[in-house]
């Protein structure tokens, strides 16, 4: 059974190859930061499962493929005939700038419901996300039915903040979110999010027991009532940003999991970024446990 389980929406994302209001071609694939975290456990020899709602329509299958096919557990996955499932468009306007937008109002993401929110009983890291709740009262109410499960079973939580400018203001962000994170066991987020929840010393003392401050190419750092720890990032050639906070995620819990100290755990989470930003799309990037020590080999290698 998964000893991991996730929440939150996946959509289906195209990413056009060249600017969309002159006509382009699109490359298929999903995307979610929860089921990003969800594939890069699995790669990294995990057992976790995605929870969701999808559209009873193509993109939903092609995400239940997706996921399947990376060893995704989505047996309680719902169908929903009556809405669509979501879509992100991604178009990189820059290198290194990347505009998105999200068609996902009146999603099936959106109709989450907690009573379809069960965890099992063999979970013990329950990974939630600030993205969820802020799709509606339905996937709010389905994030705190997760945060209640995990307590009674005495899972790990970790809530990444993850704060979505497009989808509500600071304020109401604020409002819902620091709660959240204030009942957490692991908190993510970069330097602002986790001013946006309250900041560090706040969370520590409502009980939080880490707080992870992502740096992106500085590397990543760990906050804890014991001390506080640092790793350097990787650097490598940037192809696409996208999904390098939620790799980072993948690579943290998966440490976290394994049992290793602070340093080797943002270390980790620190490795699996790199590799998210070394390759175009969300997730198909990410490593194995076996690729992680491929970036101490020298530039231009070729493995035989």
């Amino acid at each position: 059974m998964p000893e991991i389980v996730t929440l939150g929406e996946t959509m289906l994302s195209l990413r056009a190859e060249g600017l969309v209001r002159l006509g382009t071609t699109f490359r298929s694939s999903i995307a979610g930061a929860e089921s990003t975290v969800a594939i890069g456990l699995s790669r990294l020899g995990r057992h976790v499962r995605w929870l969701g709602r999808l559209g009873d329509d193509e993109p939903g299958d092609l995400v239940l493929r997706t996921l399947r096919a990376e060893g995704v557990d989505v047996s309680t996955v719902e169908r929903d005939g009556a809405a669509p499932t979501g879509l992100i468009l991604f178009e990189q306007r820059l290198p290194g700038v990347t505009s998105v937008r999200y068609h996902r109002a009146g999603s099936a993401g959106s109709r989450v419901r907690a009573d379809a929110v069960d965890l099992g009983d063999d979970v013990r890291l329950v990974h939630l996300t600030g993205i969820t709740p802020a799709l509606g009262d339905g996937p709010r109410q389905a994030v705190d039915a997760a945060l209640a499960q995990a307590r009674e079973r005495g899972a790990t939580v970790s809530f990444d903040v993850n704060h979505r400018a497009r989808l509500w203001s600071a304020g109401r962000a604020r409002s819902v979110l620091t709660p959240l994170a204030r009942s957490a066991d692991v908190v993510i987020g970069s330097a602002d999010e986790l001013d946006l929840v309250g900041g560090i010393p706040a969370l520590l003392d409502a009980g939080v027991r880490e707080v992870v401050t992502k740096l992106g190419a500085d590397g990543a750092s760990l906050t804890t009532a014991d001390g506080d720890w640092h790793a350097p990032g990787y650097r490598v050639p940037v192809v696409d940003s996208v999904g390098a906070g939620d790799a980072f995620t993948a690579g943290y819990l998966s440490a976290l999991r394994d049992g290793l100290g602070p340093v080797a755990r943002l270390d980790r989470g620190n490795r699996a970024g790199a590799f998210a930003v070394a390759t175009s799309g969300d997730w198909e990037g990410l490593p194995t446990r076996a690729e992680l020590d491929l970036l101490a080999l020298d530039e231009g290698v070729t493995l035989r």
